[in-house]
């Protein structure tokens, strides 16, 4: 496993810290990792030691999350100052902060939203983006995650509201009761939206047990707040925008991998965007869902070897 040889805090203002590290070659091409959920978090499987000789690997904790302070867990953390907005701020702050002129974007499922919403804002720091799992957190995939998909998993999704109180604006009460004062509350509310996340995966093929399983812990109670928080607001994006605006990456080469079994995220956004996108390559894999499988981990393998030379 590759080590990192550099880590550290960095305040990025509203009282918040995020945490960082760097692995890799120090003289490689730069790579920054953007993680799921939002809100998951980097770990140490994210530190990519198959591109290790090629690139100078960045991870780092979003706002609320991980190492990241303060945490999302705790109610008293004010996550007015935890938009998408303030998340592309961050990943600046930290890019000069490493004294990096352009780096390669490479993300999954949430971390496709913030490397899109980062790369149109600054495109001319961006070398090449790399996505798998495409989300882009308009209101049509919001309300499939947490509505229409519920056409597959009608009893799962009567518990799931249940766990709201019952209601038509469901991602909305969790948002409320995920920032709830008594610690009972919001771990309910959490092991009810994880266990409809984990649901939605449970029928992907070699479906395995995801960030949403497991106990209810700190870092679970963090990202599923994070997550209903982001997802209650569809992002703070104007509907459709990363998709629209695609046309300013055109001078970015762009790399999308997405499997056709993906209910979670149905490819039709994935088609949109590369269609939007001028020269951006789409990969779909007819046996792949929302997860990673060897047919996608190995397309992103050789574009990350194609362009880390």
């Amino acid at each position: 496993m590759t080590e990192p040889y550099a880590s550290g805090m960095l305040d990025v203002g509203d009282g918040n810290q995020i945490y960082w590290e760097t692995c890799g070659n120090p003289d490689g091409k730069p790579m920054v990792l953007l993680h799921g959920g939002p809100g998951q978090g980097c770990n140490r499987a994210m530190r990519d030691s198959a591109h290790a000789d090629l690139y100078r690997i960045v991870l780092y904790d979003q706002r609320g999350c991980g190492r990241s302070t303060p945490n999302a867990a705790d109610p008293a953390t004010d996550m007015r100052f935890n938009t998408t907005a303030h998340l592309v701020a961050d990943l600046e702050i930290l890019r000069g902060h490493l004294g990096i002129d352009r780096w390669l974007l490479r993300g999954g499922s949430w971390g496709c939203t913030l490397a899109l919403a980062y790369a149109q804002r600054y495109p001319h720091r961006v070398s090449e983006i790399v996505l798998s799992a495409i989300t882009t957190t308009r209101r049509r995939e919001i309300d499939w995650l947490y509505g229409g998909v519920s056409r597959f998993f009608p009893e799962q999704y009567q518990r799931f509201v249940a766990g709201a109180g019952g209601g038509e604006h469901v991602v909305a009460t969790y948002d409320r009761l995920l920032g709830h004062s008594d610690r009972d509350v919001r771990e309910q509310a959490t092991a009810a939206w994880a266990r409809w996340e984990e649901t939605v995966l449970s029928v992907e093929p070699g479906a395995k047990p995801s960030a949403f399983s497991g106990p209810v812990t700190d870092d679970l109670l963090a990202m599923v707040r994070i997550c209903a928080h982001f997802y209650a607001n569809y992002g703070w994006l104007q509907d459709g925008e990363l998709i629209r605006n695609a046309v300013v990456l055109a001078d970015i080469p762009g790399v999308l991998v997405h499997g056709r079994l993906d209910l979670s995220c149905p490819v039709e956004t994935a088609h949109k965007l590369a269609t939007a996108w001028p020269g951006a390559e789409l990969f779909v894999c007819d046996l792949s869902g929302h997860l990673g499988s060897p047919a996608k981990r190995e397309y992103i393998h050789n574009a990350l070897t194609r362009f880390g030379h």
